[in-house]
């Protein structure tokens, strides 16, 4: 048991993720502490750190570890020593974005170069480091292309660093892994490129190995139930003839740890920012972020070393209002490798003050859009408040429509609907690890990622199959289908339209002609007008950054009701058209309201999405999709290639009115 008197106290109180629009009845007070420093809880048996292409032995002051390096060491790589086929080392040049270690040394080689690791039996973690850049004219970045195997298994395969950094926007690229090693052998790590070209090569910055405890990840000879398996009544034992590759670990609702505030595994765990762009907007929007670092952890039900502990000091909830708690899922989207097996291992602990017995907080569990748990209740689990647990399950990912690469796996969180089976209509969360299991023919690899430009933005609407086409010029048959599905898709919807309003002015013209909509309105609250929480909401400043100020050289087109911008949001992930309306159109927050109505509750795959909206005093705007190929009307009256349709879209439209 920890002595308390060591810690530092002040008081916080539980906190949204937005400014709320009301105040609750009551607050969570809560008592949070900085820990001074505290010795690991695990001390690995193997822990080998390697700064590859580097001469000597290097010490890392964060954590107090020696990197050694590979040249003339015991760490040298065994390779083909004939002419010209050894390796070679580089020094990363002063340009790079990241230059400590081990990132600042790279081994390169046009052939297959293979470290032998004298380790102990029993399971590892293997780390690997690269450093995407330019280590000569040599040894393009684009041309570092190879693959990774070790102990038997394909860690990776085809493997372009400088493709997956750009990608997802990084400077490095980290890859951890999990395997076993049998008794009496080493572990060899083979690096082997691709012979697309003569240029091809592999490289490496760092290596590191570090035992792990026994059945960490694994399922122990002991536990004859193994590990739920979502969608199915069986279960799933991770054998050691399994190797797992970690893809996503988070310290839901806190901060981001790094390797030296582990347990003594150098394990990263995210937050904050990070754990944020995996929200949906719905839980990024309504949920909140209790911590309490005053309780004291019992660590009965899981060993101390399973995450660190102030991983169970924090969480995500749902909220303090049931009725909006009961209105959403808190969910997280991850893109994930299709045709793999998942370990996903959720960290859970009641540490508010409030919860204390079973059935003061239930909640369900769904995965991959699959129910996982049908009761979940943390406290019956673990045995009562401030008790550590974890639960795992694995998940089989199908292959999405299409070739995609990636595929997503859904995690949501539901609080109980009905009152009289729990105290709070909430779920929480404090902790999530996700690892893909390997494959029958041990393999562990997935494709390379698209480059930037053909990624397919993320869409605050439910994902649909998009397919980009890089091709010159497309069938005539195929155009000419296109654009009549789109023209009475286009049809549909002005009619739906026509019908809408001429309801609504009835409506509005018989009763309530004094109520006013609210774009800021809770779903609770105004349950009839959706738009607040079908799309998105924005602020003015957001619009502002995305437009550059509405900036003139980003209008992509004029209009009656205003001026239309492109735009880029989420740090220039997403590419969006931003319309601007007149502040002074008469009709202008009528049509303003109705197009929201409309449009967030429509969703088809030959129409734009409306993304979200900013009502900001007189400013109106509106977010949609970028049809990056042109307008309809485009396709239809400003083309090289008129195609005749028979009837034109004016003709329709009158006909529909």
């Amino acid at each position: 048991m920890k002595n308390p008197s060591r810690r530092l106290h002040k008081s916080i109180t539980m906190k949204p993720i937005l400014t709320p629009l009301f105040l609750p009845v009551f607050l969570h007070i809560i008592t949070v502490h900085v820990a001074g420093d505290t010795s690991p809880i695990y001390t690995p048996v193997d822990d080998i750190t390697v700064q590859c292409g580097f001469s000597g032995h290097q010490l890392n002051t964060e954590d107090n570890r020696t990197w050694t390096g590979d040249i003339n060491s015991k760490f040298s790589p065994l390779e083909n020593q004939a002419a010209g086929r050894s390796s070679t080392y580089r020094q990363a040049p002063s340009s790079s974005p990241v230059n400590q270690l081990p990132y600042s040394t790279a081994r390169l080689s046009l052939y297959e170069f293979t470290y032998e690791f004298p380790v102990t039996s029993g399971q590892k973690f293997v780390r690997l480091y690269f450093n995407p850049v330019s280590y000569g004219p040599d040894f393009d970045p684009s041309n570092a292309l190879f693959s990774v195997t070790a102990g038997g298994f394909t860690l990776l395969e085809d493997f372009n660093a400088s493709v997956t950094a750009d990608a997802f926007g990084l400077d490095t690229i980290y890859r951890e892994f999990c395997l076993n090693v049998e008794s009496d052998e080493s572990l060899n790590i083979a690096f082997t490129p691709t012979r697309a070209t003569q240029d091809t090569y592999a490289f490496i910055n760092g290596i590191e190995i570090v035992s792990m405890p026994n059945n960490l990840y694994y399922t122990s000879a002991e536990n004859s139930d193994g590990v739920n398996y979502v969608g199915s009544d069986n279960t799933f034992r991770i054998e050691n003839s399994t190797a797992l590759e970690m893809v996503y670990r988070f310290n839901v609702g806190g901060r981001s740890l790094v390797f030296i505030q582990d347990t003594g595994m150098y394990r990263n765990w995210d937050g904050g920012q990070k754990e944020n762009k995996y929200l949906d907007d719905l839980s990024y929007k309504f949920s909140v972020l209790p911590e309490n670092s005053s309780i004291e952890l019992n660590f009965t039900d899981i060993a101390e070393y399973s995450a660190p502990e102030e991983l169970y000091h924090t969480g995500r909830s749902m909220g303090l209002n049931k009725t909006i708690n009961k209105s959403y899922n808190l969910t997280w989207e991850f893109p994930v490798d299709p045709k793999f097996l998942y370990l996903v291992r959720l960290h859970f602990c009641e540490f508010e003050p409030k919860i204390t017995k079973a059935r003061d907080r239930q909640f369900q569990i769904f995965i991959a859009n699959q129910t996982a748990e049908q009761l979940a209740d943390i406290i019956e689990w673990s045995g009562g408040n401030g008790r550590p647990i974890y639960k795992d399950y694995v998940v089989f990912m199908p292959a999405g429509p299409g070739s995609q690469k990636k595929v997503s796996l859904f995690l949501a969180l539901q609080a109980n609907p009905k009152d009289f089976m729990t105290n709070y209509n909430d779920a929480i969360l404090n902790g999530l690890e996700i690892f893909k299991l390997s494959d029958t023919n041990r393999n562990l690899a997935g494709p390379n990622p698209d480059p930037p430009l053909l990624i397919t933005p993320r869409v605050i609407a439910p994902p649909q199959s998009r397919k980009f086409s890089n091709k010159s010029s497309t069938s005539l048959i195929a155009i000419i289908a296109g654009l009549v599905s789109g023209v009475l898709v286009l049809g549909s919807v002005l009619g739906f339209f026509l019908v809408f309003r001429r309801g609504r002015k009835n409506k509005d013209s018989s009763s309530n002609q004094g109520m006013k909509w609210d774009p800021f309105s809770f779903p609770a609250t105004h349950r009839t007008y959706g738009p607040s929480y079908l799309c998105r909401y924005f602020t003015l400043a957001e619009i502002k950054a995305a437009t550059r100020n509405f900036d003139d050289s980003f209008i992509i087109g004029v209009g009656g009701f205003g001026n239309v911008y492109k735009g880029c949001i989420d740090d220039g992930a997403t590419l969006v058209a931003i319309k601007r309306l007149k502040s002074e159109s008469s009709q202008g927050a009528h049509e303003f309201k109705t197009e929201i109505e409309l449009l967030s509750q429509f969703r088809h795959r030959h129409l734009v999405s409306l993304i979200g909206y900013c009502k900001d005093g007189n400013e109106m705007v509106l977010v949609y999709d970028y049809m990056s190929r042109g307008t309809l009307d485009s396709h239809l009256y400003h083309t090289d290639n008129p195609l005749f349709l028979g009837i034109s879209v004016s003709k329709f439209v009158s006909a529909l009115q």
